[in-house]
């Protein structure tokens, strides 16, 4: 059975939740809910385990802080024997808009700590992110306040919205791969 690691980056307890910085969480907890796939605490993380057309899924929420995410990674990956074509980061991202979704196969942190620990870890840059489009509604200085403040009222009512559509993400990446995933939702609004 093919194994694949979804990664969502985030902040454990109570004082990040609904955060633009956990995102990945966020979009974890709905997946995990709709697949009935209830979160355990294990090394390093949060774990939840679901099948789909023969595929497991192992969804990692790292309790190691977004700044050492890759060391929560690394260890499930390599514990579970997941390839790295098989893991996928959900991250947020305040350089693209709000209710914006990009898949990447590759590519740089982008000054994202969650994703430099992640590269560090891994030793390559070569690893699928799903960019999640916080915006960047901060004065010049305070974009560490905006990641850790909560998304307001309008943007929490989009949310289950996009959550569906990441979740959407995750079983084609899992089940037709990161090309085609590409291509049919990177145009997507």
């Amino acid at each position: 059975m093919e194994k694949f690691l979804i990664a969502g980056l985030g902040n454990i307890g109570f004082e990040y939740e609904n955060t633009h910085h956990n995102a990945g969480f966020m979009v974890l907890d709905e997946f995990a809910r709709l697949n009935v796939a209830p979160f355990e605490d294990k090394r390093y993380g949060s774990i939840a385990k679901t099948s789909l057309k023969g595929r497991q899924i192992f969804l990692l929420k790292p309790s190691t802080f977004m700044n050492l995410s890759g060391m929560a990674v690394r260890y499930w990956m390599n514990k579970e024997n997941i390839p790295i074509e098989h893991l996928l980061v959900i991250v947020d991202d305040f350089a693209i808009p709000f209710g914006s979704l990009r898949l990447r196969g590759k590519g740089s942190a982008g000054g994202h700590n969650g994703l430099k620990n992640i590269t560090e870890n891994l030793g390559t840059e070569q690893y699928a992110r799903l960019r999640f489009g916080t915006g960047n509604n901060f004065a010049k200085g305070h974009q560490i306040d905006f990641v850790l403040s909560k998304f307001d009222d309008e943007s929490m009512q989009k949310m289950p919205d996009l959550e569906y559509s990441c979740g959407e993400i995750i079983k084609s990446f899992c089940l037709a791969g990161l090309e085609i995933t590409m291509n049919q939702f990177n145009h997507k609004k």
